[in-house]
């Protein structure tokens, strides 16, 4: 095996009541749509960081979510900021009847804290609706990397992809530099502990010269093998980082060559359709779907 490097690196009109968070001006939006492109854009005067995250996060609970619907609550700070949201407005009777899915430990910390009703996913569960936040996401497919920050005490990359591709609908809440032409950096990998390394040395070959792989710790420094404590998550597997030095040709097909290969459990690839993502930059957002075709929206 190689000696290996590790990088791991609105559609809206606001309401008089819009977040104290946001000036007059900033609440001033208007939307273009395009069936070719199948980008809708909202355009808003210059936005701090945490401003455009929050706008989206708000767009994402007032476009998606309704009363009685069974949500998937992901990940990250965009999540944790539409997960807020979504508790004030269940406080304040304008939602009624949600019940959330948390993806992770974090999701349903805060869940908690906004006082979001809390359910427990299985197989027969219907999930209307799941947001998350995407560590990077490939513009013309809107195939998304998800896993690669540190994993939190039950945290599980299954668990969270499993609830993911089971709702009906999925939205991805992320910042502009996370949206990318093409992708490069890691994606996790869940294999068999058992003959670990041949499974990570088959990998390496097959990505030979575009990527690097290595086993993930639990604490201290990384390394080839994983250092003196190699992660094994609560399923009882492995982790590795993939790390592609540059960028690919295309995330899905990388992710067909992985489910092929044995010994891997599974990956941080998300790629399914519908998905929408919403983009937040200091300009504004950006709303893109990756369905064939888009309706045209006059709002």
């Amino acid at each position: 095996m190689r000696n290996m490097a590790m990088a791991m690196a609105m559609a809206m009109a606001l309401p008089s009541s819009a977040s104290p968070f946001l000036s007059s001006t900033q609440k001033q939006a208007y939307f273009t749509s395009s069936r070719k492109s199948l980008h809708r854009f909202v355009t808003l005067s210059t936005l701090s960081e945490s401003d455009d995250l929050f706008l989206a996060a708000k767009h994402t609970v007032d476009s998606y979510v309704k009363s009685g619907m069974v949500v998937g609550l992901g990940s990250g700070h965009s999540s944790a900021l539409a997960i807020q949201y979504l508790g004030q407005k269940l406080r304040a009777g304008n939602i009624k009847d949600v019940t959330a899915i948390p993806t992770c430990v974090s999701s349903a910390s805060e869940a908690a804290k906004a006082g979001i009703p809390l359910g427990q996913y299985h197989d027969s569960y219907k999930i209307d609706l799941a947001f998350d936040e995407a560590d990077i996401m490939e513009e013309e497919t809107l195939a998304a990397i998800v896993g690669r920050r540190k994993l939190q005490g039950d945290d599980s990359i299954i668990k969270e992809k499993t609830i993911l591709e089971a709702a009906d609908q999925l939205i991805f809440i992320i910042k502009e530099k996370q949206f990318k032409g093409s992708v490069e950096g890691s994606i996790p990998v869940l294999i068999k502990s058992v003959n670990w390394l041949e499974i990570a040395e088959e990998i390496d070959d097959l990505f030979l010269g575009d990527a690097e792989v290595w086993r993930r710790p639990a604490i201290g420094y990384a390394g080839p093998l994983g250092g003196d404590f190699p992660l094994v998550t609560k399923e009882g597997h492995n982790i590795l980082d993939v790390i592609f030095t540059s960028p690919m040709e295309s995330l899905v097909e990388v992710a067909k060559i992985l489910d092929q290969i044995d010994g891997v459990v599974e990956h941080g690839v998300i790629f399914r359709k519908p998905c929408t993502a919403i983009v937040a930059s200091e300009n504004g957002l950006q709303i893109v779907d990756n369905t064939v075709q888009m309706e045209s929206s006059n709002l």
